[in-house]
């Protein structure tokens, strides 16, 4: 389903007076409204292709119909979502729930959508149909050096279909760890994995970077192999320059302080990318923003602190990803949602006085900093992320118009009730 553009520019225009009000209010309060507009403009957010349907819970998944029921169906929904939000221009692929069967075709439905191919995902820790070896214990650092060449190609393999697709990353989540005491050697499992790991590196193209995910816990609950930011660190130091840690939001102990981790991460050049979701307990991979909003303003202050200070580009030279699953909520109002949260949360970032913030620190006024952060956070920048959506295409209220224009009722009626995305 596609919305048509002039739609979007007619509901655009029953909304513009109330629009330029707040606008010209935020304008008025706001130094350097111009440009946050642009870099809010130039920031996109990738969409995972496994994001598309229902997920699911250890104990049942809910159909909500209309699910996209190919690779080329997922691009036609993140097409929608950025013809609605021109801030969703990329799409992340997971191998082998999204094989190319034509990467040229493919390739030309992203770009009539104008998407482009984010990361390239590997997936070893599921065992697939008519699969030879199992992950049941671990697939990087298997204690059968067959089980980890089996994983390796695995990776070599999506490397390749990025390859065909015009993708520049791969990432590796590795569920692998143990259950129980004594199961695992934990210096055998973690060279298994660097070994393992340093030879995928070695297939990658020139042009090509590595993202390393850790998770805490989770399907294993003893020990995870890469379980926090600083064995992804290690994997990545040891790996070489073109070897990133990739911090998912979600992949954290509770009270966890992430925007120190990312600060520091940034300081060694070994930040690559971010997986944006919110948590509640631990990896319940909610609605970005939902539960921990000042959280995610904090992580953000510290990402453009961090960029600014090693002269990045903020749209291009970190990945941005939202990794979320959705029980009980249609999926694509899901991902408007944590879009927005995003956008907005950037914006806020982008308007700290750090000239202020940093002369507070240096005379440790407590009081003052907090009450810089905190101005910044509690600015409403709603209309300038309106406005920025607005000048780049998209709708003021996209949300809004997702609904007026009944697009689940009409994926439902195109694709069926019963339909069921791959992935989680």
């Amino acid at each position: 389903m596609t919305i048509e553009k002039y739609k979007i520019e007619e509901y655009n225009h029953q909304l513009m007076q109330e629009h330029q009000r707040k606008l010209d209010f935020i304008k008025d309060e706001v130094n350097g409204a111009e440009e946050i507009l642009q870099k809010l403009m130039d920031f996109q957010v990738a969409i995972p292709s496994w994001a598309l349907g229902t997920g699911g819970t250890r104990f049942g998944r809910f159909g909500g119909g209309g699910e996209p029921r190919s690779l080329e169906e997922k691009i036609e929904d993140i097409g929608l979502l950025h013809a609605l939000n021109q801030s969703s221009g990329a799409i992340s692929l997971h191998i082998p729930w999204d094989i190319p069967e034509n990467a040229n075709n493919i390739k030309a439905l992203a770009a009539q959508n104008g998407l482009r191919f984010d990361a390239m995902n590997s997936n070893t820790f599921q065992d697939q149909p008519g699969q030879q070896l199992s992950y049941k214990f671990g697939s990087m650092q298997h204690v059968d050096k067959a089980v980890r060449r089996q994983a390796i190609e695995h990776n070599i393999e999506v490397i390749k279909y990025g390859v065909e697709l015009g993708s520049t990353a791969l990432t590796v989540w590795l569920s692998d760890g143990s259950c129980f005491p004594g199961q695992l050697h934990f210096r055998r499992a973690f060279q298994n994995t660097l070994d393992s790991l340093q030879q995928v590196y070695a297939a990658l193209p020139d042009n090509w970077k590595m993202f390393v995910e850790y998770k805490a816990f989770e399907p294993n609950f003893y020990s995870t192999t890469v379980g926090d930011w600083g064995q992804s660190l290690l994997y990545a130091t040891r790996l070489g320059e073109k070897a990133y840690t990739l911090v998912d939001l979600g992949h954290h102990l509770p009270n966890a302080n992430i925007e120190q981790i990312v600060a520091l991460l940034l300081m060694e050049g070994k930040l690559g990318g971010f997986h944006f979701n919110d948590s509640k307990y631990g990896d319940d991979d909610l609605t970005v923003g939902s539960i921990k909003p000042y959280q995610l303003f904090l992580i953000f202050n510290e990402l453009v602190e961090g960029m600014d200070a090693r002269g990045m580009n903020h749209a291009t030279d970190l990945g941005w990803m939202i990794d979320a699953s959705h029980n009980v909520k249609d999926p694509l109002e899901d991902l408007l949602q944590s879009v927005e949260a995003i956008m907005l949360t950037y914006a806020q970032a982008l308007l700290a006085d750090r000239k202020m913030l940093n002369e507070a620190q240096l005379q440790n006024d407590v009081v003052a900093a907090q009450e810089i952060l905190q101005a910044a956070f509690r600015t409403d920048v709603r209309a300038l992320v309106a406005e920025a959506r607005m000048r780049a295409g998209g709708a003021l209220k996209p949300l809004a118009v997702y609904r007026k224009e009944k697009v689940r009722e009409n994926l439902i009626k195109q694709r069926g009730l019963k339909t069921v995305a791959t992935g989680l």
